[in-house]
């Protein structure tokens, strides 16, 4: 690696970049990548994703002409480079980190960001409803979207392709292939023909060639199919390209990401066009750092890592992840129950499910990008007597709403939840917090929800979830547990039943999940100033477990809830529902979860003192309910 930036540290704007010979691009490349590997290194981040396109995002800018000509990335996890050539470079050390610049794009972030985003696929939508606007403006500027095959796994995106071909706009969507291969790269002679087949000159050629056909009498229209036909043909035999074809745009490639003497051309001919056109681009993810090369998965979203070996910073605690406890606990209980199957949405490692699919094969299904097909695909697997788990990010859960509502809820069809990084998940900010499941999941008739308050207990919910006949969820946060001792054989738990776990008169504590454990601590807090307080861990959002509840808050009028989600509509709303419509009066109830706002990247526990969900906030709520 080199130490010196001879030509990062005088770019700041794109205008500068432009400045540069092309000869000189490949040595700002690699600048660039020792800055984004020097930076995650310290930060975390997705660092294979935007080591891949490097000189795909160089290029970019060098032949268009941000911010008026619009670049959106997909998802946005692989902007780094992006960001450093954008006027960003003296933050970038700030990255991912409270306060400082965010790991995805985002319009509030930068000119240069025309879209926020952090969940895949929704690029070309985006994309497509900029550029209407924009002609509608008699704004002539160029869109451009760059897309990964994984995106292209969501149905979203072809929506999107659909209707850009349809109203035949010229937008421009870059493909970048890093890992699924789409189709295999035919080589030179592709790479050849892309760059050729989108030079003006053919293209003018082909348009004026195309309308002499079609003016010819009688014969004019037929005769243009057929040389349509006969071009179409070509080029699916040279490349992959029919499918996007068939949404009417005109398909280059797959050239190479890595070349800018095969980008650049390319680039500069698509520039003019005046069609949909989408240029297949392939890269290798983690390119230019040999351990991200050789693991790109693991380096897909890492955190903090030693340069040298890749090896990541080793921490103290040895206690498993939440993550490790699900998917250690579906091996075990699918040994037991072969109707047992896993479904996930692309997220095999996240979501713990690796070692399940290398034992049961045939019981594992990854759906790719696709949540709402997933969860429909679990209902009528449930249909022949199966007992599906549907594992997916609260966050990206949220996009299959309608699938769960009216395809699971609607027959209370006996589909299981397991919703991994519920509440506040951290440093990738806005997108990726869980806050808002228990909102969204307690409206829905027939569905239960539950949140341990700490491994064991998230053992127990997964075993209760499986002799359940209709739909459950359980949700639990992002992290380390708790590290308490774990119970083997593995006992159920009543629905809708919770647990007083401390016994006090002056103070009722209700809390769920998480905020179990901060709830006792706050407790152990107040009785060194004598006051003492009943805690209850909860366990249910849905159905609340109203005969305890009510039954302490008729001895016990001071009561606190808490929770790791937004306070509208959420745990705390529920028993605010339940003493209302019981009658009881004289209660005094403060609600602890989180405000009515997005959440920004930072630290779990910075963010959750920040918003007062820790247990000094729930201490100091329960001595001024005290104290009146």
């Amino acid at each position: 690696m080199i130490n010196d930036m001879k030509y990062l540290d005088k770019i700041n704007s794109p205008q500068d970049l432009k400045k540069l010979d092309e000869s000189e691009l490949p040595m700002l490349a690699q600048e660039i990548r020792e800055v984004i590997i020097k930076t995650v290194s310290r930060t975390g981040g997705h660092l294979a994703p935007s080591l891949g396109v490097v000189e795909l995002t160089i290029a970019i800018h060098y032949v268009f002409d941000a911010p008026t000509d619009k670049i959106i990335w997909d998802v946005g996890h692989q902007a780094y480079a992006h960001k450093l050539l954008t006027g960003r470079r003296d933050r970038f050390n700030t990255l991912r980190q409270h306060g400082g610049l965010s790991g995805f794009t985002r319009m509030s972030e930068s000119v240069y960001d025309p879209f926020s985003t952090g969940h895949s696929s929704t690029s070309i939508s985006a994309g497509l409803g900029i550029l209407c606007a924009k002609r509608l403006k008699e704004d002539r500027s160029k869109i451009i979207v760059v897309i990964g095959d994984g995106s292209m796994t969501a149905g979203l995106a072809y929506e999107g392709l659909n209707q850009a071909g349809h109203i035949h706009k010229d937008l421009i969507v870059i493909l970048n292939d890093n890992e699924m291969s789409i189709a295999k790269n035919v080589g030179a002679l592709s790479s050849f023909l892309s760059r050729k087949l989108s030079a003006k000159h053919f293209m003018d050629l082909k348009r004026d060639f195309g309308d002499l056909l079609k003016s010819l009498p009688r014969v004019g229209d037929n005769m243009y199919q057929l040389a349509k036909r006969t071009e179409d043909s070509f080029k699916s035999f040279l490349t992959p390209g029919i499918l996007f074809e068939a949404f009417n745009f005109d398909y280059l490639g797959p050239i190479k990401g890595h070349r800018f003497d095969h980008l650049i051309p390319t680039l500069r001919n698509i520039q003019v066009m005046e069609e949909p056109v989408l240029l297949h681009v392939t890269t290798k993810k983690g390119k230019g750092y040999p351990p991200a090369e050789e693991n790109p998965t693991y380096f897909h979203g890492v955190g903090g890592f030693e340069i040298t070996t890749g090896n990541c910073v080793s921490s103290k605690r040895r206690i498993p992840t939440y993550t490790k406890v699900f998917g250690d606990t579906m091996i075990e209980l699918a040994q037991k129950d072969e109707k047992i199957v896993a479904i996930t949405a692309a997220m095999p490692e996240g979501t713990g499910l690796t070692e399940f699919a290398e034992l049961f094969p045939d019981r594992f299904f990854d759906v790719g990008i696709a949540e709402q097909h997933g969860v429909t695909f679990a209902a009528g697997m449930t249909t022949e007597g199966f007992h599906p788990v549907v594992a997916i990010y609260s966050t990206f859960l949220q996009r299959a709403y309608d699938q769960i509502l009216h395809d699971v809820c609607l027959e209370r069809l006996p589909v299981v939840f397991a919703i991994d990084r519920g509440g506040i998940v951290g440093d990738d900010g806005p997108t990726h917090q869980g806050v808002f499941d228990f909102s969204y999941l307690r409206s829905m008739p027939n569905m239960v929800v539950m949140a341990p308050k700490d491994e064991n207990e998230l053992r127990r919910m997964m075993r209760t979830a499986f002799e359940y006949d209709g739909p459950i969820a359980y949700r639990y946060p992002r992290g380390c547990g708790l590290g308490v001792h774990v119970e083997s054989p593995i006992e159920p738990i009543l629905i809708g039943k919770g647990e007083v776990l401390t016994e006090g008169s002056d103070v009722l504590i209700l809390a769920i999940g998480i905020t179990v454990s901060a709830a006792l601590d706050a407790a152990r807090m107040l009785s060194e100033q004598t006051i003492y307080a009943t805690v209850v861990n909860s366990r249910f959002v849905k159905p609340l477990d109203s005969e305890l509840i009510l039954s302490l808050a008729q001895k016990i009028p001071n009561i606190v809830t808490v929770e790791d989600n937004v306070i509208q509509g959420g745990f705390g709303s529920a028993v605010l529902e339940c003493i209302t419509d019981s009658g009881i009066t004289g209660t005094r109830i403060v609600r602890i979860g989180l405000p009515d706002q997005f959440i920004e990247h930072g630290p779990q526990n910075l963010l959750r003192k920040k918003y007062g969900i820790d247990s000094t906030a729930i201490m100091n709520a329960a001595l001024k309910l005290a104290q009146k």
